[in-house]
């Protein structure tokens, strides 16, 4: 099955996502999947709507796998029907947070680092996948862009990036001092970046001490703090993230040195005292 995956050129998430799926459904049976078939494939579906009570999306996930394994990697041909994917009860409307909430959001962040996750998730609308793998040079400080390598679909884009998101980009620089990856992993994990779990975990410590009572997560990114309306709206109504109107291309001096794309005329000099311990906004 992983050949077949790889043959197709699917993304990582996926073929770990369809793998799991497969693997959990063996398990559930205690018998090896390629000996199991529709009628278990029914009673797995149950179990996991019924039972579990699991979200209709992560259920069509599992499906998604099974559907995989049986008809691209085993060649059966099983009717139409045999594999349903679920249906959605309703559409649910998400419950935004308002530009007070965003802002108690970004300053219950623990330390510096989450605090810059916090701002660029809600500034550049970019999704937690796309933000680890965010490189130095992805920064482009004199376009006030940054460039997402690999998004959704394997995608390239470039999303505006807002001068209060760069000033706190630039500070976070002084402090980590990192090489590569804009958000460097731990040194002795297996990823040279963060996972997106940090950041699925550092958007959730934040809305604990920030006492919000809606249920946040970096999903709500396009419907809250997008640059595109942040930084447009007037400054009364901005969100407290990307009050800095509108986005126009800085004209450094001649002296100033540009030997780095988020160094600035601090550049070299040591790291402020609030930063040796982490960031706590006052």
């Amino acid at each position: 099955m992983l050949e077949e995956l790889q043959r197709r050129n699917f993304s990582s998430d996926t073929i770990r996502g369809y793998l799991g799926a497969v693997e959990r459904f063996a398990r559930y049976f205690g018998k090896p999947p390629d000996q199991l078939g529709p009628d278990h494939i029914r009673q797995w579906q149950a179990h996991l709507l019924h039972e579990r009570k699991l979200a209709v999306g992560t259920v069509v996930n599992q499906v998604a796998g099974l559907r995989f394994f049986f008809r691209r990697t085993l060649k059966r041909r099983f009717p139409p029907d045999s594999i349903p994917y679920p249906k959605y009860p309703h559409q649910r409307t998400p419950r935004v947070l308002s530009p007070e909430e965003v802002a108690r959001l970004i300053d219950a962040a623990g330390n510096l680092q989450a605090r810059s996750i916090l701002m660029a998730l809600y500034s550049t609308g970019t999704r937690r996948s796309e933000l680890v793998r965010l490189r130095i040079e992805d920064i482009d400080s004199e376009r006030m862009m940054v460039h997402i390598r690999k998004g959704k679909g394997g995608k390239d884009r470039d999303v505006p990036l807002c001068p209060k998101l760069l000033e706190t980009l630039r500070e976070y620089w002084r402090w980590k001092k990192p090489k590569t990856w804009l958000f460097p992993g731990e040194p002795r994990g297996k990823s040279q970046h963060l996972t997106d779990k940090s950041v699925w975990y550092a958007c959730a410590e934040a809305a604990r001490h920030a006492g919000l009572k809606k249920r946040v997560a970096e999903v709500q990114r396009r419907a809250n703090g997008t640059l595109e309306d942040s930084c447009v709206r007037p400054p009364s109504t901005a969100l407290p993230i990307a009050v800095m109107g509108p986005i126009r291309r800085p004209v450094p001096p001649p002296s100033e040195p540009r030997s780095h794309i988020l160094a600035d005329r601090h550049h070299g000099q040591h790291r402020p005292r609030q930063y040796q311990r982490g960031f706590h906004s006052p």
